[in-house]
């Protein structure tokens, strides 16, 4: 599973980033079976309740749903999806600016090395 904890924050919280992660990628398709509370935990090291934890507040999001006696599954709800993905990255870009902007540089200038970098990756 690969999954390497910062102590700085809720291991709960990192275990749902994972998850949704994996979600926004496609690697977890609308519908797709989560594994069960107790295998994650075993799977990711962490006590059961985290991970039953984490499932309640994805389902509280809307992203999971719980089918009693058979499991907890992604929402097939393409929308919630997208949204997630949106959400995802725009996070990424705030960090991404935040580093920027630290750095003393503008926005003009991130601009230009944007549509560079844009431009680089298109030729590759």
């Amino acid at each position: 599973m690969g999954l390497e904890f910062d102590n700085h924050r809720p291991i709960y919280i990192q275990i749902m980033e994972y998850i949704y992660s994996g979600i926004s990628r496609g690697d977890m398709s609308p519908g797709s079976k989560l594994l069960s509370v107790r295998e994650f935990a075993v799977e990711a090291g962490v006590n059961p309740n985290t991970v039953s934890r984490t499932y309640m507040e994805m389902e509280r999001e809307g992203v999971v749903v719980s089918k009693r006696g058979q499991g907890t599954f992604v929402t097939e709800d393409t929308a919630v999806i997208e949204t997630l993905r949106r959400d995802i990255a725009a996070k990424q870009v705030d960090t991404f600016l935040d580093t920027m902007h630290n750095l003393g540089i503008d926005d003009k200038t991130i601009l230009n090395l944007m549509k560079e970098r844009m431009d680089d990756a298109k030729e590759d």
